[in-house]
Order: C-alpha cells, then structure tokens, then sequence
C-alpha cells in the first residue's frame, strides 16, 4: 500500500514537471516568434504581409497544441486535477500543458501545409475567373497587378469580354497592363485616369488588386483606386477585389491615417519629370503610392478561400489569427 501511494505520488510529481516543461517550452517558442516577427515588421513597416505570416505561425503553433490536447485521452483522473490546477491561470480557450512527444513534426507539417496554401493561393483565385466574369461584360480595372492579369486571362478561355485599363498615373503601369491582355486576346481599351468618371457608365463591373486590407474591410491600393471605387459607387457598378488571403491584416486604417501608412515616391517619377531647375526649388509635390479604399466603396472580396463581403472580413481574422497575436 505504502509502495502504491509512493508510485502515485511519484507520477504525480513526474507530470507536474513535465506540464511545467511543455508550458515554458510554449511560451518560449511563441515569444521567440513573437521577438523575432516585431523585428522583421519594425524594418519594413509598410509590408504588412510580414506581420500577417509570423500572426499565421504563432496560430499553427496554437492550433497544434489545442489538436493534440483533444486527441490525449489517456489521462487519468489525477493528472486531469493537476492539470486543472496549473492551468487555472492560462488561456481558457487553449491549453498547452499536456506532454506532446510528436509537437514538432505536427507543426513542421502544418508549416509545409500552410506554405503550399501560399503557392497556390493565386491559382485558387485565378480558379473563380468564370464564375465572376460573365461573356461580354465590360470590365475596368486600374494600374498593372499580375494577379488581376492572370484573372483575366483565365476568364477568356471561356468567356469574351472587355476590359478598360485606367493607365495609373503618374507611373502608368496600366500601360504593360493594357499591352499584355490585348497580347493574350483579350479586348483591350487604355484610358487616361481623368476618363475613369466618363467610362465608367458604360462598365459592368469593377476588378482590381490589393496590397492590403485592413481588419474594417477597407484596404490600401494602387493609388487612383479610391477613385475607381467612388465613380463605381456612383453608377452603382459592383467593386470586386482580388485578395490573397496572406494581404489581409488585423490591423485597424481609416482615411484619416493613410499618410502614416502610405508610401511617397520621388515625384521626378512621372509628376514633374521634365521640369526645371528653378520651378523645382518653388514647388512641392506628393506622390503617394497607394490609395485608401473605404468597406463601404467595395461590394466582394474573392479570396482563395471563395467570395467574401467586407462585413465578412471578421470572420476570416478570427480563423486566421489569435487575438492574442493581432498586436505583436
């Protein structure tokens, strides 16, 4: 009797150790991730799609632990008190202290899987071409994405349509935009960004790319597309948005604080190239890369998860990310 009880107390102070081993061997790992991801988003602050890949790690690493946690049935009553005690004061949704011998490979895994979802995103996306472009619509798109391109392009292997590009000043990359799909067949109007307003009676639908959106729906693109966005609000044309699910940011961007998010060119890049020495030294020019959209300018976002309203955009943040993890 005495050999049993010291058995069981000696288990019992054996899982104690190891709960404590596999919880400080957690935070660990989340706050090496955490340290090194603030590192990376602290050098290049704009790129938020860094900080959307380290928020999408620590949620693997999350997920994984809460799926063996569930699979450990073979606790018994005692360790499942002991385990209730140390974590009385951790996460109620997630707990990470049960012994995990195969952590590792779990999330080695999940990691592979999740950077094949990034390879394939595109080609996810590109997949929906048909089901939103519809024979003989008239589309109009803004600036040059490879994206929106590739949309395009697999859309024409089973519909005929036209497409309006709006050059995208000052650096007109709708320009290469316009030479490509008349290159794959595609027919091709290119219209000088003043023409967007005019134009735009005559379009069906409004398909553009993101650099990002931001976790109220509203998203920062190539600038010139806020005024995409408005004329189609005017003439009631739908606004869709091509959106990688890696772009999308639980960060918060409202009009007002695009200048602290947004990125100025030189403006010898187009807005005054040419001009003199002494007019130069009389003027200031801002040349603003990316424009802020507001949720209320854009009807669907088409993901490589399918087609998502912007009032949509909370859901999708809280299967991607921990809130834990939205402020690194």
């Amino acid at each position: 009797m005495i050999l049993q009880k010291l058995r069981i107390q000696y288990n019992q102070i054996t899982y104690i150790y190891i709960c404590v081993y596999i919880l400080l061997f957690k935070r660990n790992l989340i706050n090496i991730i955490t340290k090194n991801g603030k590192y990376l988003v602290e050098a290049i602050p704009l790129e938020f799609s860094i900080g959307n890949m380290v928020r999408r790690i620590l949620q693997i690493i999350r997920e994984e632990y809460t799926s063996e946690l569930k699979n450990n049935t073979d606790e018994t009553d005692t360790q499942e008190s002991l385990h209730k005690i140390l974590t009385a004061e951790g996460d109620q949704e997630v707990d990470f202290n049960i012994s995990i011998p195969s952590l590792k490979s779990a999330i080695i895994e999940h990691i592979n899987e999740f950077e094949v979802e990034l390879e394939t995103c595109a080609e996810n996306i590109t997949q929906q071409a048909s089901e939103h472009i519809h024979s003989n619509e008239i589309i109009m798109t803004i600036g040059k994405s490879t994206l929106v391109e590739e949309f395009f392009n697999r859309a024409a292997k089973t519909r005929a349509f036209e497409v309006i590009v709006a050059e995208g000043g000052p650096s007109l990359s709708g320009h290469e935009m316009a030479v490509n799909l008349s290159k794959a067949k595609i027919k091709t109007t290119l219209i000088s960004d003043v023409a967007i307003f005019a134009m735009m009676s005559r379009v069906n639908k409004v398909i553009i790319g993101t650099h990002s959106v931001m976790a109220n729906g509203g998203l920062r693109a190539i600038s010139g597309s806020h005024t995409v966005a408005q004329a189609a609000k005017h003439y009631s044309v739908p606004v869709m948005v091509l959106l990688p699910l890696y772009k999308l940011s639980p960060l918060y961007l409202y009009s007002h604080e695009q200048d602290g998010f947004n990125k100025h060119d030189s403006p010898l890049q187009g807005v005054i190239n040419g001009a003199n020495a002494s007019l130069l030294e009389r003027i200031h020019v801002y040349n603003p890369v990316f424009d802020y959209v507001p949720p209320e300018l854009v009807t669907l976002f088409i993901s490589n998860s399918g087609g998502n309203a912007p009032s949509y955009v909370y859901r999708l943040l809280s299967e991607l990310y921990h809130p834990d993890d939205y402020d690194l």
